[in-house]
């Protein structure tokens, strides 16, 4: 079978974002025994997986730190080329998220070589090759495996200073929050699988998810840029509850400023809700409001290289909007960061 007329999302048991295992259930898997290897082992580790950020970071010398990531997952999209355009955009996007630079990448690779033909693969790894020249830095290998369904990511290092280094942690109480793109591309890329996306609509998801995220490593050397994050898998709800535990704060959102993608009231009422969207809601429910089916549909919807949630002191607020400005990105307040009564950390909401 050939690229022409092929639809990948047929050969999938899930998509993009939304195959990540759920965040309660994450926790149990990378939960340290007290026999086994610690974190604590390795001193150079500055980063690991105990704040759920987005990249690993170690001590390179004085100044500088190496970043390390991977991300993968099956596809979103039908067309082999944009897959793999796609799936490299979000595994950079952690680098970017970080506060830092990509300098090399290697794929991840799977595929069902009895189903789909080689040329289609070779697509999806040109999409991705093609996403890492344009942002200046190679693909150069990868491993590959025969696979049940098809698999596509990258392992992505890079290198960042480390007084720009951001992580979840770092959000201070009285912080305003962000977010650089809009939601919904989990509710849009649903509809077009069920065949329920308006014509007015088509593409707008897969152009979003091919935005890279670059504009994080300038964010980073602001002063007042406390945290940032990118928003996947997990949803806006999900990550800004890493964020907020990670610094013991809490969160109050205004859903009249979150940006969106159109049609959403009419997708969400038609039944175009991932999956992923209850198993986010049921992993955070301990720590959210009463939600609307509306709310819970949009605050939870599993993003696909997503924009950047970022937290910012009120003083740098017009310097950070300055910039997201001159990107042609969002740029609205869409909540701010206090302080956690009885530490324990909760989103809630307000309007206007």
């Amino acid at each position: 079978m050939t690229a022409e007329g092929i639809r990948l999302t047929q050969y999938s048991h899930g998509a993009g974002c939304g195959c990540k295992i759920a965040p309660d259930v994450l926790s149990r898997i990378l939960a340290e025994t007290h026999d086994g290897t610690s974190h604590d082992t390795f001193p150079s580790l500055l980063v690991g997986h105990h704040s759920r950020d987005d990249a690993a970071a170690v001590i390179l010398d004085e100044h500088r730190a190496v970043l390390s990531t991977t991300d993968f997952f099956m596809p979103i999209v039908d067309d082999p080329y944009d897959f793999g355009r796609i799936a490299a955009t979000n595994a950079i996007s952690d680098i970017y998220a970080m506060g830092g630079t990509p300098q090399v990448a290697i794929a991840i690779l799977g595929w069902p070589i009895d189903k789909l033909a080689p040329e289609i693969a070779n697509r999806v790894v040109q999409g991705g090759r093609d996403v890492c020249a344009q942002l200046g830095f190679p693909l150069a290998g990868g491993h590959s495996i025969d696979a049940p369904e098809p698999i596509f990511g990258l392992a992505v290092t890079g290198t960042v200073e480390r007084a720009h280094l951001k992580q979840n942690s770092g959000a201070c109480a009285g912080d305003l929050l962000i977010l650089t793109k809009p939601l919904g591309i989990g509710i849009h890329t649903t509809a077009e699988k069920q065949g329920k996306l308006e014509a007015a609509h088509r593409g707008l998801a897969t152009e979003l998810m091919c935005q890279a995220n670059r504009v994080g490593a300038l964010l980073a050397r602001l002063e007042g840029v406390n945290a940032l994050t990118d928003v996947t898998g997990f949803g806006l709800a999900g990550h800004l509850m890493e964020m907020c535990s990670g610094a013991n704060l809490s969160a109050v959102m205004d859903s009249t400023n979150i940006p969106e993608l159109p049609g959403l009231d009419d997708y969400i009422a038609r039944g175009c809700v991932p999956g992923g969207t209850q198993r986010n809601y049921e992993a955070l429910s301990h720590a959210l409001p009463a939600l609307t089916a509306r709310e819970l549909a949009v605050l939870c919807d599993p993003q696909t290289s997503g924009g950047l949630l970022v937290a910012v002191s009120p003083d740098a607020l017009s310097d950070v909007q300055r910039l997201l400005h001159e990107q042609k990105l969002p740029s609205a307040v869409v909540g701010s960061l206090t302080a956690s009564e009885n530490s324990k950390p909760a989103i809630r909401l307000q309007t206007g």
